[in-house]
């Protein structure tokens, strides 16, 4: 009996053990298919929405072609009018064609006729382009302290201009006769970079000097674009040469004597922004009711590449990056150690996976439907270029090295060919993570990375305040790198903020902070290298 009833307990148990997996089961799948209905009604309500407009679009077509053929009908001479307007237009093509038969000249006049059209076409074209690009504001003079600054900026830059050249000239020399063979080719290549930068900046200040003496305000305001991107690389030039330090104040300086210049000069460029703005708030309401907030108007993209977007695009893909690159390094890597990834002073965040994934999404928005072949090259290609300009442009500045792969092979058959072409700053496997990474962001994280930030109410205010932190985020990192580099190099904190960075996060926060990186001096491009 004993047997028996403990025979009974245990197939009670089993059938409840089986009952209870069976629940289970089924509520996995009950949720799966939850999931996949939502996803299909989600998809369904894209295709709907546009098969709605383009039907709305076919029918009112079909309406006025049906109105029209009903017209003719009921006014047959419409249709004997136009038939004899045909012929008639028929006989004069034949007259002009026997007439210029026997008479060639008149080929000749009219070729000429039609040229001398095209022309006058042409002329007032030039005439269109030139209107648009003469602002309003252009009638209005500027004031003779902005002329003056015209003058000054004409006069510092062709100063400077010669100053420039006999710099490149004798850098040229030095080159040439084996003078730098002391210096790294980082060195080497910033170097001359950082001088064309020069030249191109003095140039263009020229030609901005120039637009203030004559008083066009629209292309100077337009040429100041031009402006923040060769003080931007200027600067980094800058960095990667003498590290964070007076040597950048008069970019910083010039950034925003340019910022403040650009909406002064030219007011009809900040009331287009206005208008715009206006207008896109507008836009928002009805995609935001239609469920299209944050996709492509003109549908050849995915998203709108704008601020808001792509600036969350960032933020996400930096920490999700970091979460991907921990779990990594925990289960494989070093297994059971974890270790801090991080790649910014303050908060989970690796930027080299937010910028990654940023350029991604620029270069493929057009192509997210692309062959998944296609997406994979893309990404591959563009992850692992963007994996390698970082790692350069971290040791070439700060002599800070936080991965390498030069020991990489494939298949533990030969040294990986990517590896060893770049240094170990990228090798072969990075760049088909990256390229499935891409492939994973494009098709799948993103369109739930729309879902997730576009309903925001308050969307852009909460982006304003979350990219300024996010930028002081980046500037305390590069200045906290530059202080954990003058020490590694032997200097003593000399100034307020190298004291403040020495006594917050010192060598030992560093280290900790960015378990990963090591800062070696010596591998900088710093024309010099503190001892």
């Amino acid at each position: 009996m004993g047997d028996e009833k403990r025979h009974v307990d245990h197939l009670e148990e089993a059938a409840h053990k089986a009952e209870a997996d069976l629940r289970d089961d089924l509520e996995k799948a009950v949720e799966f298919e939850k999931a996949d209905v939502a996803e299909t009604h989600r998809e369904w309500h894209d295709q709907l929405h546009n098969d709605h407009a383009e039907l709305v679009a076919d029918v009112a077509r079909d309406k006025e072609e049906i109105r029209e053929a009903l017209d003719d009908a009921r006014h047959p001479e419409r249709i004997v009018h136009a038939a004899e307007e045909k012929l008639a237009h028929a006989a004069d093509e034949a007259r002009d064609v026997v007439r210029a038969v026997e008479h060639p000249s008149v080929i000749v006049d009219d070729a000429k006729e039609a040229l001398a059209e095209k022309k006058h076409a042409l002329d007032e074209t030039a005439a269109t382009i030139a209107a648009e690009f003469a602002s309003p504001a252009d009638k209005k003079r500027l004031p003779v302290v902005l002329r003056v600054f015209g003058v000054l900026l004409i006069i510092g830059s062709g100063v400077a201009l010669p100053v420039i050249a006999k710099t490149m000239y004798q850098a040229v020399t030095m080159f040439d006769s084996g003078a730098m063979r002391g210096e790294g080719i980082s060195t080497i290549v910033v170097t001359f970079v950082n001088l064309a930068v020069l030249v191109s900046l003095a140039v263009t200040l020229i030609v901005f000097g120039v637009r203030l003496i004559r008083n066009q305000r629209r292309w100077a305001a337009l040429l100041s674009y031009g402006l923040y991107v060769l003080l931007l690389a200027g600067a980094l030039c800058s960095i990667m040469l003498a590290g964070i330090g007076y040597e950048l104040i008069p970019y910083g300086v010039g950034f925003a004597v340019t910022v403040a210049l650009q909406s002064y000069l030219d007011p009809s460029l900040l009331e287009e922004r206005r208008a715009h703005r206006k207008a896109r708030e507008a836009e928002e309401h009805a995609e935001g009711e239609a469920g299209t907030l944050g996709r492509d108007p003109s549908g050849k993209g995915y998203i709108t590449l704008n601020f808001f977007n792509l600036f969350w695009i960032f933020v996400v893909a930096s920490v999700l990056g970091l979460l991907m690159e921990e779990i990594v390094h925990f289960l494989f890597v070093v297994p059971g150690q974890w270790q801090d990834r991080a790649g910014l002073l303050f908060g989970p965040f690796s930027p080299i996976y937010g910028f990654g994934a940023t350029l991604m999404t620029i270069a493929l928005n057009r192509f997210y439907k692309a062959n998944p072949a296609i997406i994979f090259l893309v990404s591959a290609v563009i992850g692992g270029a963007f994996e390698a300009a970082t790692s350069w442009f971290m040791e070439t500045s700060f002599g800070a090295v936080a991965w390498n792969y030069s020991g990489f092979t494939i298949l533990g058959l030969f040294p990986d060919p990517i590896a060893t072409l770049t240094g170990g700053r990228t090798s072969t496997l990075f760049m088909c993570m990256w390229g499935a990474l891409g492939f994973v962001w494009i098709r799948f994280c993103l369109p739930w990375l729309l879902r997730l930030i576009n309903p925001w109410r308050w969307r852009y205010a909460v982006t304003t305040v979350c990219a300024l932190l996010m930028l002081v985020d980046g500037v305390m990192t590069l200045q906290s790198l530059e202080c954990w580099y003058d020490r590694e190099s032997g200097l003593q904190p000399n100034s307020p903020v190298e004291v403040f960075y020495a006594k917050h996060f010192d060598n030992d926060y560093m280290q900790h902070r960015f378990q990963s990186m090591t800062i070696t001096p010596e591998k900088t491009a710093r024309v010099e290298t503190a001892d």
